[in-house]
């Protein structure tokens, strides 16, 4: 993990311990960003995780880089085993349920995702080639 990497994770969670969720890093470079609120999949534990995310209607699209390391984060695993989730938008938490995306609706989301933020194509190339998991988050 670089020190960049640790000092964004670890200031998100500062922040949002301090604003309720209605501050974030993501916030501060224009991007929109929001925290997931997800049960580990081994744990059964609460699990907070700070991401990206893409307007798309009345959804949202994130994207699982993981900093462009060759495997998934925690988080996708947890999102795919629990999808109904609740997710803390700049202070406000709203219910959703996460659906990984595939073939042609992964493609649209993906470049949906790469437009906001150019950087996701640079985390395949440093992940190995993986394929990032891409999630929709629908009101429920």
């Amino acid at each position: 993990m670089s020190w960049f990497e640790k000092a964004v994770i670890g200031t998100d969670r500062l922040l949002y311990k301090l604003t309720g969720g209605k501050v974030m890093t993501v916030s501060l470079s224009k991007q929109t960003g929001l925290t997931l609120i997800t049960v580990g999949a081994k744990s059964g534990e609460q699990r907070l995780n700070q991401v990206q995310y893409v307007a798309d209607g009345p959804s949202m699209l994130v994207v699982g880089s993981n900093w462009g390391k060759p495997h998934h984060p925690a988080w996708t695993t947890n999102l795919i085993k629990t999808p109904d989730i609740q997710v803390n938008v700049r202070g406000t938490v709203r219910a959703v349920r996460g659906t990984l995306l595939s073939g042609p609706e992964r493609e649209a989301a993906w470049k949906k995702m790469v437009a906001a933020w150019p950087a996701f194509q640079d985390y395949v190339a440093r992940s190995g080639g993986r394929e990032l998991r891409v999630f929709r988050l629908t009101p429920r």
